[in-house]
């Protein structure tokens, strides 16, 4: 059964209300938890381009066997976590509060400021660098962006990116397989349809 899809998005707590919450071990606090001002959009996929497998929230949890006959051995000791992810058929899952530190961006800089997770939220879509994205995941994509517009202040359109503009020649995520204007277009469709979450 597919998930609803929901035309607005609400935070409590720094959750998204619609969201599964499935709290992860990697996180940590932010240096001012007050500077929320940066959105990065990944994808992931485990293994790359297989959908739907609990993979993804075992890595995130820190509970995928990376013993060192398993399939994802190369993963051995690896603690990473996003806030959001974005499933191919539109359902949503929280890993991380917003308002602490996710391990989703690495060795990263913005605007000549190093450390993207100190001040990041992190979003992965489930998807590959070359593969398209579903009208789902948009959908989500453009109502979760337009919640986080509102609610953090410092966040804004022209801060939005992709891993790979924060850590060019390392990552290459979301790839060419996401549509940036697509997405752009929504987002507008979002916030012309609800005025109040524009910003001024």
């Amino acid at each position: 059964m597919e998930p609803k899809l929901n035309s607005t998005a609400s935070i409590s707590d720094h959750r998204l209300v619609t969201a599964r919450q499935l709290p992860s071990p990697h996180y940590d606090a932010r240096p001012d938890a007050d500077d929320i001002s940066l959105l990065v959009i990944h994808c992931i996929s485990l293994p790359e381009g297989t959908y739907g497998s609990p993979y993804v929230e075992q890595l995130f949890l820190g509970s995928l066997d990376t013993s060192p006959d398993s399939d994802f051995a190369y993963l051995d000791g690896l603690r990473v976590s996003s806030h959001l992810v974005i499933r191919r058929d539109g359902a949503v899952e929280q890993y991380v509060p917003f308002n602490q530190r996710a391990w989703h961006a690495g060795k990263s800089s913005y605007c000549g400021r190093t450390r993207c997770n100190d001040f990041s939220i992190g979003i992965e879509l489930e998807g590959t660098d070359q593969d398209r994205y579903t009208e789902a995941q948009y959908q989500q994509l453009a109502v979760i962006t337009a919640a986080l517009l509102s609610h953090y202040p410092q966040l804004r359109r022209d801060r939005i990116v992709g891993h790979e503009d924060i850590a060019p020649g390392r990552k290459t995520d979301p790839g060419r397989g996401f549509d940036w204007q697509r997405y752009r277009n929504q987002l507008q469709a979002m916030e012309n349809s609800c005025p109040e979450q524009e910003k001024l």
